[in-house]
């Protein structure tokens, strides 16, 4: 797989709801397993710590009573002979007059901590304290003795520190772990679970386009998604069934329709030529036109039912849309012309897309038509064609009264015409032609005010198709402009 596009799927999988829900879920567990460590290191280090006041209080009861029979000579004997049975100092000791001078102990030095005031200090065991070797910690407990005298009885607490450090650090391995597990058990959950959404994301997308024959398949597990997948292909299965049936007598009734009235404007047709009277001939001309404007109606519903059923396939061949505009305008030059419109054409380069020629020629004429209908005489109308960031884009501008921005969503709903232009000939099913085909090419409309500043805006209809890549003979060379393909003699 190409790295740029396994970063595109991992970063879209890390967006899906799923992924999200197992990452709510590694946060509380993450979480859980946060307390219950600090709760073991909580007890088990508080743990230690008592058992080394313990030793300490035990230290301080020998030396009492040592005191309490002997004296002070007794005492400070008593100091040097434990400290002389333990040379690696993990039991501490220093006994000191009230101006701290060492009277007995293997410390030489009182503590500075000892300076706020309270009991029990932690302190650092260093050169200045007659320490030999690295620095260590100690814990130590301080009263005074009768006459001012100060006595130091503390534990070397660095094996103590070390052990709380490995937990600490067991700790954050544990949780790191945890997460690190959690993480990617999360993103594989998310990626099966992914899948079996995805499948029915293209189900639908393919029904949506019109082949009502997809079904969900299902795996045979009986699980939720089969469960799911289930119910969804029986409600489509009932959904193709109805609409095979409305299908069938609309066009059941277009058919039944569509023949009496082509006989009657066939029988108006011999009449007007047979009626010389010239208001006879005038509303007889007028039946015939009524009678050509529902045979037109008939026929863009059933082209428009046609398309949104999936009942016509694109012919994908390569259009050049820049010609066909181009053929469009000239078409349409003339109309223009009557109503002293302005018609203008930008095609400068081809722009090729897969497509119907036909249908597309028929939106494009459909879209000037409008354009032409719509602007006042001696407007003006600009039809475009261009290439933007990989997408070919057909633009019809002009310069009328333009579409609410209330109304803009509903202009391509057949028979919808916006209230000022009710009086205007037509049936409102050329837009509605106009988004069927454009979604069977896969391809976007955007609607805009050609002028916002304007008193009457216009309306720009954008319609975006993707495009085929560029031809090699029209990319830049290197001065920017197109390096066209010479013909070799």
């Amino acid at each position: 797989m190409v790295p740029g596009t396994c970063f595109v799927t991992i970063l879209s999988q890390l967006r899906t709801s799923t992924f999200q829900l197992a990452m709510l879920y590694m946060v509380v567990f993450a979480t859980s397993v946060f307390i219950l460590l600090a709760f073991i290191y909580w007890r088990t280090a508080g743990f230690m710590m008592e058992q080394t006041d313990q030793t300490i209080e035990a230290e301080i009861v020998g030396l009492a009573e040592q005191y309490r029979s002997r004296g002070i000579n007794g005492l400070m004997n008593v100091i040097q002979e434990r400290g002389a049975r333990d040379p690696d100092g993990e039991s501490l000791y220093l006994f000191t007059t009230e101006d701290y001078l060492k009277l007995a102990g293997n410390l030489s030095k009182w503590p500075s901590e000892a300076d706020d005031g309270s009991s029990w200090i932690d302190f650092t065991l260093d050169e200045e304290m007659g320490w030999e070797g690295e620095p260590r910690r100690a814990r130590a407990r301080l009263f005074e003795v009768q006459g001012g005298l100060q006595l130091l009885v503390g534990r070397d607490v660095s094996e103590l520190s070390r052990l709380k450090g490995m937990i600490e650090t067991a700790m954050n391995w544990g949780l790191g772990i945890s997460l690190g597990l959690a993480l990617v058990g999360g993103f594989f959950m998310s990626r099966s679970t992914t899948r079996r959404i995805e499948v029915v994301n293209q189900t639908a997308y393919r029904i949506m386009h019109g082949d009502l024959s997809q079904r969900v398949p299902t795996r045979g597990t009986n699980d939720d998604f089969d469960q799911l997948a289930d119910n969804l292909n029986q409600m489509l299965d009932r959904i193709e069934y109805l609409m095979e049936g409305i299908r069938h007598v609309s066009d059941s009734i277009a058919h039944d329709l569509r023949t009496p009235l082509t006989r009657l404007r066939s029988q108006l047709e011999n009449t007007l030529i047979n009626v010389s009277d010239p208001e006879a001939q005038e509303q007889v001309g007028r039946a015939v036109a009524e009678a050509d404007q529902l045979l037109g109606t008939f026929n863009a519903l059933l082209r428009i039912a046609r398309l949104e059923t999936g009942g016509k396939t694109v012919d994908n061949q390569p259009v050049d849309l820049a010609t066909l505009v181009t053929d469009a305008v000239e078409l349409y030059e003339a109309l223009a012309e009557e109503k002293e419109q302005a018609l203008d054409l930008s095609a400068p380069d081809p722009v090729t897309i897969k497509g119907d020629r036909d249908l597309l020629f028929q939106v494009i004429s459909n879209l000037i038509d409008n354009a032409i209908k719509y602007t006042d005489e001696g407007g003006r109308i600009r039809v475009g064609v261009k290439r933007d960031n990989g997408h070919a884009v057909v633009e019809v501008a002009d310069s009328g009264g333009g579409v609410p921005d209330h109304e803009k969503d509903k202009i391509f709903e057949r028979f919808y015409r916006v209230g000022k232009s009710r009086s205007q000939p037509g049936n409102g099913l050329g837009l509605s032609l106009v988004s069927a085909v454009v979604d069977m090419h896969e391809g976007r409309i955007d609607l805009r005010d050609a002028d916002p500043e304007a008193e009457r805006p216009g309306l720009c209809v954008a319609i975006r198709f993707p495009a085929e890549p560029e031809p090699a003979d029209r990319l830049p060379n290197e001065e920017g402009s197109p390096a066209r393909l010479e013909q070799q003699a």
